[in-house]
């Protein structure tokens, strides 16, 4: 296996000085393709590798990172992880994890996405452009118009024998237009996800764009009170990670989280069930191991509406005396192990979005929300969210509406869910969700 020979040194210069160690090599490779009026804007194709060691000495962990991934890296590694180490003063008990009963077989790799030449790609970037501008004289400029690829691979290696590889690869292709009418602009997004790059059709993707931002033209503010409202897909996703980290069981422990001591309690509507499947390969993460080497599994965190678990690393999980979840993670080689998710989403119930609109007298459809990070607490759970989108009459789409805002408590949320919708899509945190309607939120408008 690539850098076996180079782990095997590490591992032997350290062995007078740890009990256990572990490596984490990532290596990443990226294409970026955009274009601005017709003309290639940015080119980029970079790859970055780096390396981190872990080590355990005297109950002590200690933790250190290179990005020069050779030999001569070796005794840094192993003196700045056993220098660090013994300034440790954490009371809990960190573990290098010596491997599961058995890890999954998958391939998250697509070589038909790498694979299908660069001149298609930059000939798609460059369609989906010109499509837009050419479906409506009043889209006057295309913001973004980007193909990003990303391939991705992780090893894992440990004293205790551990010697894990994981291959994924995706590709995500993102346009936003503008449209004018007279002095009024409004903008319109479409973007794709997907392992095969047949699956990107800019026809399609320009279309709605367009589409998306003609409907904006026009629109007003409503009056302030309580409305029912309709959560596109893509927004209850954004939603559902933006407070995600009330799931980790660190989070928990620490009193972040309103959710301790609720596991087997109902803490949303019957029909609610949240996953974390790091093997749907329609998502960002997948893999059959985490990373710290612990099997990664498919989970329901809240199934028909009740807390079934936290999502642990090891550290985390001997806090509570359970086992790891498999959701141990790094945000990179420099970073330490956190918590997170893997591919996190809300199962589909059976109605379209159009069937929930009609189940609406009046309220609203909400189809963009900013102030993600700013606007909303995760440790209370409230939320209040700059947002624009649709006024709903008798079940159809009346006037597009725009300056309000919505707020509410993501706990309450959860149990004011009335209707779930069949339109599933990861979004572009992925974090994947179908529409769903709530009861009621507070809007402030006009």
């Amino acid at each position: 296996m690539k850098y076996k020979g180079l782990v095997d040194k590490i591992f032997e210069k350290g062995k007078d000085k740890f009990e256990d160690m572990e490596t984490y090599i990532e290596n990443t490779k990226e294409i970026e393709i955009a274009v601005f009026k017709g003309e290639i804007d940015r080119y980029n194709i970079s790859e970055t590798e780096g390396l981190s060691l872990r080590g355990i000495n005297d109950g002590k962990l200690g933790y250190s990172y290179t990005e020069k991934v050779d030999e001569s890296s070796i005794d840094m590694l192993v003196e700045e992880a056993y220098e660090n180490g013994k300034f440790i003063d954490a009371l809990e008990k960190e573990i290098i994890f010596s491997g599961s009963d058995g890890y999954k077989e998958l391939d998250g790799f697509n070589p038909n996405l790498k694979e299908a030449p660069l001149e298609e790609k930059i000939e798609f970037v460059k369609s989906l452009e010109k499509e837009a501008f050419a479906l409506d004289s009043r889209i006057v400029a295309v913001s973004y118009c980007i193909y990003n690829e990303i391939e991705s691979n992780k090893y894992l290696f440990n004293t205790k024998g551990l010697n894990l590889e994981n291959n994924m690869n995706l590709g995500i292709a993102y346009i936003m237009v503008v449209a004018k009418d007279g002095e009024e602009t409004k903008t319109g997004v479409s973007y794709r996800i997907a392992k095969d790059f047949s699956d990107f059709d800019y026809k399609k993707m320009a279309k709605e764009a367009v589409e998306e931002a003609l409907s904006y033209l026009g629109a007003k503010s409503i009056k302030s009170k309580e409305y029912p409202v309709a959560l596109k897909n893509t927004v209850f996703a954004d939603i559902l990670s933006a407070f995600k980290s009330i799931f980790y069981a660190e989070y928990v422990q620490k009193g972040l989280s309103l959710l301790k001591d609720k596991v087997e309690e109902q803490i949303a509507v019957s029909d609610f069930t949240l996953v974390d499947d790091p093997f749907n390969n329609d998502g960002f993460m997948v893999s059959t191991f985490d990373d710290e080497g612990t099997a990664t599994k498919c989970k329901k965190i809240i199934e028909n509406g009740v807390l079934k678990t936290y999502l642990y690393n090891w550290k985390s999980a001997l806090k509570d005396g359970v086992e790891s979840t498999g959701n141990g993670y790094r945000d990179s080689y420099k970073s330490p192990i956190s918590t997170s998710t893997s591919n996190l989403y809300l199962e589909k119930g059976d109605k379209s979005l159009e069937e929930i609109l009609k189940t609406m007298n009046s309220g609203l459809l909400i189809t963009d929300v900013q102030g993600l990070h700013s606007g909303l607490d995760p440790v209370s759970g409230d939320y209040s969210l700059s947002a624009h989108g649709y006024e709903i009459e008798k079940g159809k789409i009346k006037r597009p509406v725009n300056q309000i805002t919505i707020a509410g408590n993501i706990f309450e949320t959860l149990m004011d869910i009335e209707e779930i919708g069949n339109d599933f899509r990861f979004s572009m945190d992925g974090v994947g969700s179908p529409s769903v309607k709530i009861k009621k939120l507070a809007v402030s408008g006009e």
